[in-house]
Protein backbone atom coordinates (compact mmCIF):
# COMPACT_ATOMS: atom_id res chain seq x y z
CA UNK A 1 0.00 0.00 0.00
CA UNK A 2 1.08 3.62 -0.87
CA UNK A 3 -0.85 5.52 1.77
CA UNK A 4 0.14 5.72 5.41
CA UNK A 5 -1.14 3.00 7.31
CA UNK A 6 -3.50 4.52 9.59
CA UNK A 7 -4.71 6.67 6.42
CA UNK A 8 -5.38 3.50 5.30
CA UNK A 9 -7.03 1.94 8.37
CA UNK A 10 -9.38 5.08 8.87
CA UNK A 11 -10.80 5.24 5.37
CA UNK A 12 -11.61 1.51 5.81
CA UNK A 13 -13.62 1.82 8.93
CA UNK A 14 -15.41 4.71 7.43
CA UNK A 15 -16.68 3.54 4.06
CA UNK A 16 -19.75 1.74 3.28
CA UNK A 17 -18.30 -2.31 4.11
CA UNK A 18 -19.65 -4.65 1.63
CA UNK A 19 -22.14 -7.77 2.36
CA UNK A 20 -23.24 -10.84 0.88
CA UNK A 21 -20.70 -12.60 -2.14
CA UNK A 22 -18.66 -9.43 -2.21
CA UNK A 23 -18.09 -10.10 1.72
CA UNK A 24 -17.25 -13.31 1.14
CA UNK A 25 -15.04 -12.87 -1.52
CA UNK A 26 -13.05 -10.92 0.48
CA UNK A 27 -12.52 -13.22 3.28
CA UNK A 28 -11.50 -15.93 1.04
CA UNK A 29 -9.24 -13.23 -0.48
CA UNK A 30 -7.80 -12.67 3.14
CA UNK A 31 -7.64 -16.28 4.00
CA UNK A 32 -6.08 -17.52 0.58
CA UNK A 33 -3.96 -14.84 0.12
CA UNK A 34 -5.70 -14.49 -3.35
CA UNK A 35 -5.07 -10.44 -4.49
CA UNK A 36 -8.13 -8.38 -4.96
CA UNK A 37 -8.85 -4.79 -5.28
CA UNK A 38 -8.32 -2.91 -1.81
CA UNK A 39 -11.47 -2.04 0.08
CA UNK A 40 -10.41 1.75 -1.02
CA UNK A 41 -10.30 0.76 -4.62
CA UNK A 42 -13.66 -0.93 -4.49
CA UNK A 43 -15.69 1.95 -3.22
CA UNK A 44 -13.77 4.60 -5.78
CA UNK A 45 -15.01 2.17 -9.01
CA UNK A 46 -18.51 1.81 -7.61
CA UNK A 47 -18.74 5.97 -7.25
CA UNK A 48 -16.93 5.95 -11.21
CA UNK A 49 -18.88 3.20 -12.47
CA UNK A 50 -21.93 4.87 -11.11
CA UNK A 51 -21.57 8.49 -11.91
CA UNK A 52 -20.22 6.75 -15.64
CA UNK A 53 -22.93 4.19 -16.44
CA UNK A 54 -21.55 2.03 -18.78
CA UNK A 55 -22.82 -0.28 -20.83
CA UNK A 56 -19.64 -1.99 -22.15
CA UNK A 57 -16.86 -3.10 -19.85
CA UNK A 58 -13.70 -4.61 -20.27
CA UNK A 59 -11.75 -5.94 -17.52
CA UNK A 60 -8.38 -7.49 -17.87
CA UNK A 61 -7.31 -9.66 -15.07
CA UNK A 62 -10.54 -11.93 -13.14
CA UNK A 63 -8.71 -13.62 -10.88
CA UNK A 64 -11.26 -14.84 -8.39
CA UNK A 65 -14.17 -12.82 -10.06
CA UNK A 66 -14.65 -10.00 -7.12
CA UNK A 67 -14.03 -6.83 -9.26
CA UNK A 68 -16.29 -7.73 -12.35
CA UNK A 69 -19.07 -8.99 -9.65
CA UNK A 70 -18.95 -5.45 -7.94
CA UNK A 71 -19.15 -3.86 -11.41
CA UNK A 72 -21.80 -5.43 -12.60
CA UNK A 73 -23.93 -3.85 -10.00
CA UNK A 74 -23.35 -0.13 -11.80
CA UNK A 75 -23.40 -0.75 -15.15
CA UNK A 76 -26.49 0.78 -17.39
CA UNK A 77 -29.48 -1.74 -17.77
CA UNK A 78 -28.78 -4.58 -20.54
CA UNK A 79 -24.98 -3.81 -19.49
CA UNK A 80 -22.09 -6.44 -20.43
CA UNK A 81 -18.68 -7.31 -19.39
CA UNK A 82 -15.72 -9.06 -20.75
CA UNK A 83 -13.19 -10.62 -18.40
CA UNK A 84 -9.82 -12.16 -19.19
CA UNK A 85 -7.48 -14.39 -17.25
CA UNK A 86 -5.39 -17.06 -18.55
CA UNK A 87 -5.35 -19.08 -15.57
CA UNK A 88 -7.61 -22.04 -15.15
CA UNK A 89 -7.77 -22.47 -11.63
CA UNK A 90 -8.71 -18.87 -11.02
CA UNK A 91 -11.21 -19.10 -13.87
CA UNK A 92 -12.87 -21.87 -12.90
CA UNK A 93 -13.53 -20.73 -9.28
CA UNK A 94 -14.49 -16.84 -10.79
CA UNK A 95 -16.69 -18.80 -12.90
CA UNK A 96 -18.18 -20.53 -9.67
CA UNK A 97 -18.63 -16.90 -7.78
CA UNK A 98 -20.11 -15.17 -10.80
CA UNK A 99 -23.12 -17.76 -11.39
CA UNK A 100 -23.32 -17.59 -7.32
CA UNK A 101 -23.55 -13.85 -7.45
CA UNK A 102 -26.29 -14.43 -10.49
CA UNK A 103 -24.77 -12.31 -12.72
CA UNK A 104 -23.02 -15.17 -15.34
CA UNK A 105 -25.62 -13.23 -18.47
CA UNK A 106 -23.78 -10.06 -17.55
CA UNK A 107 -19.91 -11.32 -17.28
CA UNK A 108 -18.55 -13.41 -19.91
CA UNK A 109 -15.34 -15.10 -19.01
CA UNK A 110 -13.04 -14.82 -22.35
CA UNK A 111 -9.47 -17.55 -21.03
CA UNK A 112 -6.46 -16.83 -22.72
CA UNK A 113 -3.42 -14.46 -22.63
CA UNK A 114 -4.69 -11.44 -22.11
CA UNK A 115 -1.94 -9.70 -24.65
CA UNK A 116 -2.97 -12.16 -27.31
CA UNK A 117 -7.20 -12.09 -27.00
CA UNK A 118 -7.22 -8.03 -26.91
CA UNK A 119 -5.58 -7.79 -30.25
CA UNK A 120 -8.75 -10.16 -31.97
CA UNK A 121 -11.12 -7.98 -30.01
CA UNK A 122 -12.93 -5.75 -32.07
CA UNK A 123 -15.49 -4.01 -30.08
CA UNK A 124 -16.08 -0.61 -28.22
CA UNK A 125 -15.61 -0.02 -24.42
CA UNK A 126 -17.05 2.87 -22.43
CA UNK A 127 -14.48 1.53 -19.36
CA UNK A 128 -11.70 -0.61 -19.14
CA UNK A 129 -9.81 -1.69 -16.18
CA UNK A 130 -6.76 -2.71 -16.22
CA UNK A 131 -5.26 -5.11 -13.79
CA UNK A 132 -3.60 -7.88 -15.46
CA UNK A 133 0.96 -8.12 -15.20
CA UNK A 134 1.98 -5.10 -14.49
CA UNK A 135 5.18 -5.23 -16.33
CA UNK A 136 2.78 -5.65 -19.14
CA UNK A 137 0.90 -2.14 -18.98
CA UNK A 138 2.45 -0.49 -21.90
CA UNK A 139 2.03 -3.38 -24.14
CA UNK A 140 -1.91 -3.20 -23.41
CA UNK A 141 -2.02 0.14 -23.70
CA UNK A 142 -2.48 0.65 -27.69
CA UNK A 143 -4.78 -2.02 -27.54
CA UNK A 144 -6.47 -0.54 -24.81
CA UNK A 145 -6.57 2.79 -26.37
CA UNK A 146 -8.04 1.31 -29.36
CA UNK A 147 -10.83 -0.34 -27.78
CA UNK A 148 -12.02 2.40 -25.54
CA UNK A 149 -14.52 4.71 -27.11
CA UNK A 150 -14.19 8.70 -27.23
CA UNK A 151 -15.44 9.71 -23.41
CA UNK A 152 -14.67 6.21 -22.17
CA UNK A 153 -12.18 5.84 -18.91
CA UNK A 154 -9.48 3.55 -18.27
CA UNK A 155 -8.93 2.56 -14.92
CA UNK A 156 -5.66 1.03 -14.34
CA UNK A 157 -4.95 -0.43 -10.52
CA UNK A 158 -1.97 -1.14 -8.56
CA UNK A 159 0.49 1.77 -10.62
CA UNK A 160 2.69 3.02 -7.86
CA UNK A 161 3.30 -0.60 -6.74
CA UNK A 162 4.01 -0.13 -3.09
CA UNK A 163 5.54 2.99 -3.26
CA UNK A 164 8.44 1.97 -5.39
CA UNK A 165 7.37 3.96 -8.51
CA UNK A 166 8.07 7.29 -7.05
CA UNK A 167 10.90 6.54 -4.60
CA UNK A 168 14.50 4.47 -5.90
CA UNK A 169 15.19 3.57 -2.33
CA UNK A 170 12.10 1.42 -1.88
CA UNK A 171 12.99 -0.57 -5.21
CA UNK A 172 13.34 -4.54 -4.55
CA UNK A 173 16.12 -5.38 -6.82
CA UNK A 174 13.92 -8.39 -8.47
CA UNK A 175 11.04 -5.82 -9.10
CA UNK A 176 13.70 -3.48 -10.95
CA UNK A 177 12.30 -4.46 -14.35
CA UNK A 178 8.38 -3.70 -13.59
CA UNK A 179 8.76 -0.69 -11.62
CA UNK A 180 10.81 0.40 -15.07
CA UNK A 181 8.25 -0.35 -17.21
CA UNK A 182 5.27 1.08 -15.08
CA UNK A 183 6.74 4.02 -15.04
CA UNK A 184 6.74 3.66 -18.70
CA UNK A 185 3.31 3.61 -18.57
CA UNK A 186 2.13 6.40 -16.46
CA UNK A 187 4.42 8.72 -18.06
CA UNK A 188 2.68 7.22 -21.72
CA UNK A 189 -0.98 7.85 -19.87
CA UNK A 190 0.37 11.11 -18.72
CA UNK A 191 1.84 12.24 -21.84
CA UNK A 192 -0.74 11.13 -24.55
CA UNK A 193 -3.08 13.82 -25.96
CA UNK A 194 -5.80 11.26 -26.14
CA UNK A 195 -6.19 11.34 -22.41
CA UNK A 196 -6.74 13.43 -19.49
CA UNK A 197 -5.02 11.27 -16.32
CA UNK A 198 -5.35 11.21 -12.68
CA UNK A 199 -3.21 9.17 -10.12
CA UNK A 200 -4.46 8.69 -6.80
CA UNK A 201 -2.85 7.49 -4.22
CA UNK A 202 -4.97 5.01 -2.46
CA UNK A 203 -5.41 1.45 -2.60
CA UNK A 204 -1.38 0.49 -4.44
CA UNK A 205 -1.92 3.35 -6.85
CA UNK A 206 -5.06 4.06 -9.53
CA UNK A 207 -5.05 5.64 -12.29
CA UNK A 208 -7.92 7.16 -13.90
CA UNK A 209 -8.15 8.10 -17.75
CA UNK A 210 -10.62 9.79 -19.73
CA UNK A 211 -10.33 9.63 -23.69
CA UNK A 212 -11.24 12.83 -25.43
Amino acid sequence: MVSIDYINEYIRNTIKKNTGILLELEDFAKENHVPIIHPEVAALLKVITLSHKPSNVLEIGTAIGYSSILLSSFLEPGGKIDTIDRYELMLERAKENIKKANVEHTINIIQGDALEVIKCINKQYDMIFLDAAKGQYPEFLPECLRLLKNGGLLISDNVLYKGMIANDTLVVRRKRTIVNRLRIYLDEICSTDELETSIIPIGDGVAISYKK
